[in-house]
């Protein structure tokens, strides 16, 4: 008997974007329409609205006490980070150049942190003149801060940035436990925390970011409960009491097939109870979650036009007139081992009458530019819009536009 053949998993459903009359809708405006308003393909278009549903999402979720604070390395565009900055708590930034938008934005001071593990001494200065809190990340940091305080008189708001002795179990990218060039080893944090009373410097709590992109609840909740008991212990060594414990965000989005949305009822269950403790256990602190990605990564969408429909040996290549240079993530070049497709559509065929598998290249001369590799897809012609989803987080600002020559893309808030 021949065994039932097994079904490839599906990506998870996208019901963010409506569809009329077979055509998929931004922010309230057809797909051709927005595209001829932009004047061009390719281009990044961010829905508002979806933006403003997923802070109010999370509002829900999570408990009142707990800060919500924009992690702006996800999607520095400043349109976005302005509607963003009336809805969150706080901005966290990652150079100079993102402090400056958050600031434009019209951001308070005194709710954005700074965090990078190669702050140069320019920065570090801007970043005391602004008033910022600064996410200290070795003892050089504290040092050349000494040192800006003398010069100019101005007080140094700071955290310490610790690098657990634990990783956020599942996540896409670690960013603590082990060796890691991310802020300072949890062992050495209480001679670092002595230095910065010598110092003189004005200590305000903890940052402890785990790991990104875990769409398991229990991972997540596991990390969090690591990382406040961490808190609490270093505590003990701080030279002030505790004001600011940031543990991190790691919240997942779906991107490929096999994946699910993730369940945010455990995890805001779990911070409630957190809340809780440190109201008892540090009682002057306000616990905040600084989250990027799962903000604003299913509020965008990239969109390309066909250029040419070519078969080679029996198989349909769509070539398009963006790729890798202005998504790299989407072509598996941004971290993936194993490249997968992101979920892909033809967003001016949206309810096909024939549907064929084809793969979706851009227009470089290298065999990497692929967007989707032997993809379920509406049948297509040149002048017809490929749409990737999830593509509102390290997309624009994260890819190689420079490569090969070829036009940039451009950004749209809708």
């Amino acid at each position: 008997m021949n065994k039932p053949e097994r079904k490839a998993p599906a990506h998870a459903p996208m019901h963010q974007f409506p569809v009329r009359d077979g055509v998929l809708v931004v922010g309230g405006i057809p797909l051709p329409q927005l595209a001829a308003r932009v004047g061009q393909t390719p281009f990044y278009a961010y829905d508002r609205q979806l933006l403003s549903q997923r802070v109010a999402e999370l509002r829900t979720a999570l408990p009142p006490g707990l800060k919500l604070h924009y992690a702006m390395k996800a999607n520095p565009m400043p349109a976005l980070v302005a509607h963003l900055a009336g809805l969150v708590d706080g901005i966290d930034v990652a150079s100079s150049g993102e402090l400056k938008v958050a600031l434009d934005a019209g951001a308070d001071p005194r709710e954005i942190s700074f965090a990078g593990p190669g702050k140069r001494r320019e920065e570090l200065q801007q970043a005391v003149a602004a008033g910022i809190l600064i996410n200290i990340e070795s003892f050089r940091e504290v040092s050349e801060l000494a040192a800006i305080i003398g010069q100019t008189g101005y007080p140094a708001r700071v955290a310490v940035r610790v690098n657990p002795d634990f990783e956020l179990k599942s996540s896409g990218m670690k960013m603590g436990g082990g060796a890691r060039q991310f802020g300072v080893d949890a062992e050495r944090v209480p001679e670092l925390l002595a230095e910065i009373g010598r110092s003189g410097i004005g200590f305000e709590g903890f940052h402890l970011f785990a790991g990104s992109q875990n769409l398991k609840p229990d991972a997540i909740v596991e990390a969090q409960d690591k990382s406040f008991e961490l808190a609490l212990r270093l505590a003990q060594s701080a030279p002030a009491p505790v004001r600011f414990l940031n543990l991190g965000g790691g919240f997942g989005i779906p991107y490929f097939p096999g994946e699910q949305h993730l369940d945010l009822a455990p995890i805001g269950a779990r911070l409630a109870t957190l809340v809780e403790r440190a109201a008892h256990a540090m009682p002057e602190a306000k616990l905040v979650i600084e989250l990027g990605r799962y903000l604003v990564g299913e509020a965008g969408i990239y969109v390309t036009s066909i250029i040419d429909r070519k078969v080679s040996r029996e198989h349909v290549f769509l070539v398009s007139d963006g790729g890798l240079h202005h998504h790299l993530s989407a072509s598996g070049n941004f971290g993936q081992v194993i490249r997968k497709n992101y979920p892909v559509a033809i967003g001016n065929r949206m309810t096909p009458t024939r549907c064929e598998t084809a793969s979706v290249v851009g227009p470089l001369c290298t065999p990497l530019d692929l967007l989707a590799d032997h993809m379920e897809l509406a049948e297509a012609q040149p002048g017809d819009l490929v749409v990737i989803f999830q593509s509102g987080a390290y997309g624009f600002t994260a890819s190689p536009q420079a490569f090969l020559g070829h036009p940039r893309c451009v950004e749209v808030l809708v």
